[in-house]
Parts: C-alpha cells; structure tokens; sequence
C-alpha cells in the first residue's frame, strides 16, 4: 500500500511513518497542501492520511476542492479536532475516515487497510491468486498452504500486482508503490524483486510486455 502523508508536524510525521514503514506501507510525506495538491496530481497513492491544521491553509476546504475536481482516493482525516461536530464536518467534506489525536499506529493500519480493502471492492483482508494466497494485513504468504517467506520489497510488489489486478504498471510505477517519489534507487531494482519474486513463486506470478511494463501473471493450479 501506498500512502501520502500530509502533516507539517515533523516529529508526529516521523512517528507515523516509521510506524508504517513497519507494517510495510511505503509512505510519502510533505507538509503542504500545495505539496498535497502536486503529489495527488503527478503520482498515484492508495490512502492520503490529511491533517487539517497546515501552513498554507486549512485541509477540510482542501479536501472539498479535491472532492470538487474528481479526486476519488480514499482519505483519512488525522487530526487533534476531536469533537463530534468536527467530525461529521471531516466527513461530510469528503472524508472517508476520521481518527482524532493521539491515536495508535496499530489502529491507524487496521483503518488503513480498512480503506484499502473496500476501494479494492474486498470483503475481506486474503486474496487468491490460483494457488498463491496473500493476506495483506498479516503480511503473509501461502503457495500450496505453505507459508512463503518473503522480504518488505516483495511484499509490497505482489500487494501491488494483486491489487492491479492484470493491469500493465510501468517500471516506474513500481518504483513509485516500493519506494516512494522522493527516494533514488537503482535502475534495476525493479528487475531485481522480479527476478526474486518469480524464483520463490514461479515465473508465472510476474508477466513481462517489453517496452511497456509488468503485470500478475495469470493464476496457476
């Protein structure tokens, strides 16, 4: 999963995103609604997590424009307004989640996936892909019904081929789900989880279109 974290408190920020990174969550962080309003329009991004109390203006009247202009990514609301009218305010602006200040990391990722898992139109957290089971939230692997040991890179490059489903992403849209698009990585790092990821699961679970870019590769019995 990839989220955009929109908070100017730097020590919450380095809080929350160490929090998820742990969780495997590539997170993005800034500070700004014009650094939000950029970023929503350049890259893609599962969840944004939104403060409302930022420098350059207000989040819940940035929300509304961004509901207005057609932005359909789920949004949690962070934020220290914790009092009922704020909230029904937080979701009447476009909100699909509110969770009030101070809160718990382990809460804000089960609302995270929440979000994730019904934008997904999921009823539930495990996806089956022929005979290769993940569950997103325990962060697990089945092939067969034996686990699959598999490190945070993997991880989040299956997550993002499942959740594509059979859609082609270019070499840097992976980048962008794995690492973020304000980390510099090598030029093969991509091919490199590939080729990985296809030695554990078979050659099967990722399909090459030269020249264009990757997808899940049909199921296997």
């Amino acid at each position: 999963m990839h989220v955009l974290l929109v908070e100017d408190d730097e020590l919450i920020a380095r809080g929350i995103r160490a929090g998820l990174e742990l969780a495997d969550v590539t997170v993005d962080h800034v500070t700004t609604l014009s650094q939000a309003s950029t970023a929503l329009d350049l890259f893609h991004t599962d969840v944004v997590l939104l403060d409302l109390s930022l420098p350059d203006g207000d989040g819940l009247e940035a929300l509304k424009q961004w509901r207005r202009n057609g932005l359909l990514t789920p949004v949690l609301i962070l934020t220290a307004r914790d009092a009922v009218p704020d909230k029904v305010a937080g979701l009447s602006a476009g909100g699909d989640d509110y969770l009030p200040k101070p809160f718990d990391v382990d809460e804000l990722i089960a609302r995270l996936h929440a979000l994730h898992r019904r934008t997904q139109g999921r009823a539930q957290s495990r996806i089956q892909h022929g005979n290769i089971e993940f569950d997103p939230v325990a962060r697990q692997v089945w092939q067969d019904n034996k686990p699959i040991t598999l490190p945070r890179r993997e991880l989040v490059l299956l997550e993002t081929l499942f959740n594509a489903r059979g859609t082609l992403l270019s070499n840097e849209q992976l980048k962008e789900r794995l690492y973020g698009f304000d980390t510099e990585v090598e030029s093969n790092a991509i091919n490199v989880h590939i080729h990985h990821l296809r030695r554990k699961l078979g050659n099967h679970i990722v399909e090459t279109v030269r020249g264009v870019g990757y997808r899940l590769g049909p199921p296997s019995s």
